[in-house]
């Protein structure tokens, strides 16, 4: 059974000197965003965000400038207050937590990485990565230790004493990541940390965050502009506008059912090759009325897009689907193969 760690409920933070005026006015007469403003020249930052994120998942939270998603993470550590509703991290109510306990819960279980790292320049690596530690008092010899074993968990092995002006932005980023596995935290926030990069050095850095996650089973959410890297690095994706949540799915949800145009317009241009599986282009075997398939090519039901092309194009026969115990549940001919490329069955 999945362990639920981070769950929101119907959070709002709405800005400004009325506030609670403006959230008692949206619960009564249900106004919107710019009726606020106008009302009570308040701005609604996020608006009753809900969900929920599983041990060892990557949620990723992408929208465009504006629409949320940097206020919206802050609330998981409570560097921003709420306006209303329910947040709890690890089990525990982060809201009614006092400011002592709020440090701990920040110090020992939360790590946030941020797209400017804020690296102190008169330390070196391994006194930036270790100053967490020094924080909670932890020894020398433990701090060193740790930061050295999380420089190496990035690559950062013979660099340690060297200063962060004499590293390239993405070795920043990755003294930044291991600064905030140094304490071992369950929970990571991370805030656009890799939109600054070059796109080579950002996919590199990408892999090796998604192996990072894999192997420390850490529970991320991940914020982003950027689609793309959403769609490769998520299990699950959040799009936000104006404050809201508008859909949450899979990477394969968001593309072959977009909820709306705002989504439909964020998705338009990406590719569905890796995105699209059999299983959801397949029509059922039982109502297949076609050839015989004693001989036809058999996938499995996660094959992707760009694999079943391969396996079409070397057989003149449908592709037989199979579930994971062998069962043949589904057949793909290329008629419905061309669909699941175009979108048009999805």
């Amino acid at each position: 059974m999945d362990e639920e760690v981070i769950k929101l409920d119907s959070i709002w933070k709405i800005f400004g000197d009325r506030a609670n005026e403006a959230m008692a006015a949206i619960q009564k007469d249900n106004l919107s965003k710019a009726e606020v403003l106008a009302e009570f020249e308040c701005v609604v930052g996020v608006a009753d965000c809900s969900f929920s994120i599983d041990r060892g998942e990557i949620f990723c939270v992408m929208g465009l400038s504006g629409s949320g998603k940097s206020t919206m993470v802050r609330h998981l550590n409570r560097l921003i207050e709420p306006t209303s509703g329910q947040l709890s991290i690890l089990g525990k109510d982060l809201l009614s937590l006092g400011s002592e306990d709020l440090r701990e819960m920040r110090a020992k279980h939360i790590g946030m990485v941020f797209q400017h790292m804020a690296l102190l320049p008169h330390r070196t690596v391994r006194d930036n990565v270790a100053f967490p530690l020094q924080v909670r008092g932890e020894p020398k010899s433990h701090r060193w230790e740790v930061s050295q074993r999380c420089l190496s968990l990035v690559n950062l092995d013979g660099f340690e004493d060297r200063f962060p002006r004499e590293l390239s932005g993405g070795m920043q980023q990755r003294v930044g990541l291991a600064r905030a596995l140094a304490s071992d935290p369950e929970v990571l926030l991370m805030d656009e940390p890799f939109s600054a990069l070059d796109p080579l050095i950002r996919r590199q850095l990408q892999d090796q965050f998604m192996a990072l996650s894999a192997e420390l089973d850490k529970t991320t959410v991940f914020i982003t502009h950027d689609l793309d890297e959403a769609i490769r690095i998520g299990n699950r994706i959040a799009i936000m506008k104006d404050g809201r949540i508008v859909q949450i799915g899979t990477p394969e949800d968001i593309v072959t059912k977009p909820a709306d145009d705002y989504v439909k317009d964020f998705v338009e241009g990406i590719s569905r090759l890796k995105l699209v599986f059999a299983h959801s282009i397949m029509e059922d075997i039982n109502r297949y009325n076609g050839e015989p398939l004693d001989g036809a090519p058999r996938v499995p039901h996660g094959t992707d897009l760009d694999e079943l092309i391969d396996v079409s194009t070397g057989t003149e026969q449908p592709i037989v689907v199979q579930n994971d115990d062998g069962t043949d549940v589904g057949v793909i001919d290329k008629s419905t193969l061309l669909k699941g490329i175009q979108g048009g069955k999805a």
